[in-house]
């Protein structure tokens, strides 16, 4: 079904959702779903969904891409059928990252599903993961973290300085003030449950949220809430030469800092009110 009309907001008042319409919509089959932001990934969104389709992941979870806006005409209507995708969401309000998974979230949310697993679009993680996901939330983990740095998982051609970040300085930053010990805190391939997103204490439906401030605030606030947390090792692998990202090496590695500054200082927690 097609739908090229920007979606009603049928989300809570309270919630800061931006706008978006739905280009592809199936309904939900499953009880959980797999969200793949992306934007001009190019060739990478069709070699993701060809690995996921060897998989059957199709099968066991519902695929939702959000575009945060492509030009590149890498999300033809026969690209989707072919590999399963039962929705595809057209980010046509302001941000980013953050503003690209608010509307997936609150969509997904809206739709019934119990969890929610978050792959990137750029083909660097291995799909191969996502069953061991959904069997962690079945046995009641509320966050999980792919790792490429703990036992099992795989790191290949790792840009030497964000390995060092990663490892030196984001992870153990976040680690202290979360209370538990992340090893991989930049990756966007994670899950978690329903009501992880719906607690008004971590109310992850602000307007705060545009860039990549959402990985880090929810690294940082929901162990710090008493959520059972997992790290699961996973493959992520960078090609030869190219670097396929959307942060820059000087400003968006700056940007990125900053965001580790103010989610580690609790900028990013709801009001006091919203605590209780």
């Amino acid at each position: 079904m097609i739908d090229a009309q920007p979606q009603a907001n049928p989300f809570p008042s309270d919630w800061e959702v931006p706008e978006f319409r739905v280009d592809h919509w199936l309904g939900r089959q499953h009880r959980y779903c797999i969200v793949i932001p992306v934007i001009n990934e190019g060739e990478r969104i069709g070699r993701l969904l060809a690995r996921m389709s060897a998989l059957g992941i199709g099968k066991q979870a519902d695929i939702l891409i959000v575009d945060g806006g492509s030009t590149d005409d890498s999300l033809a209507a026969a690209l989707l059928n072919e590999h399963d995708v039962r929705g595809l969401l057209v980010k046509i309000g302001a941000g980013k990252l953050s503003a690209q998974l608010r509307c997936a979230y609150a969509f997904a949310l809206t739709h019934g599903y119990e969890g929610i697993v978050t792959i990137d679009g750029n083909d660097k993680d291995d799909p191969e993961a996502i069953p061991r996901f959904i069997a962690a939330m079945e046995d009641g983990v509320d966050f999980v973290q792919a790792s490429r740095f703990v036992a099992g998982g795989v790191a290949e051609n790792t840009p030497w300085i964000r390995d060092l970040a990663i490892r030196y300085l984001h992870a153990p930053l976040i680690s202290r003030v979360a209370g538990f010990r992340w090893t991989d805190t930049t990756q966007g391939f994670r899950a978690y449950r329903r009501g992880l997103l719906l607690d008004p204490r971590v109310a992850p439906f602000r307007s705060v949220f545009m860039t990549y401030e959402l990985l880090a605030y929810l690294s940082c606030r929901v162990p710090r809430l008493g959520y059972r947390c997992l790290e699961l090792p996973t493959s992520r692998r960078y090609p030869s030469g190219e670097v396929p990202t959307k942060i820059s090496s000087i400003r968006g590695n700056l940007a990125v800092l900053r965001i580790l500054i103010k989610a580690t200082l609790g900028d990013f927690d709801p009001p006091r009110s919203e605590n209780l």
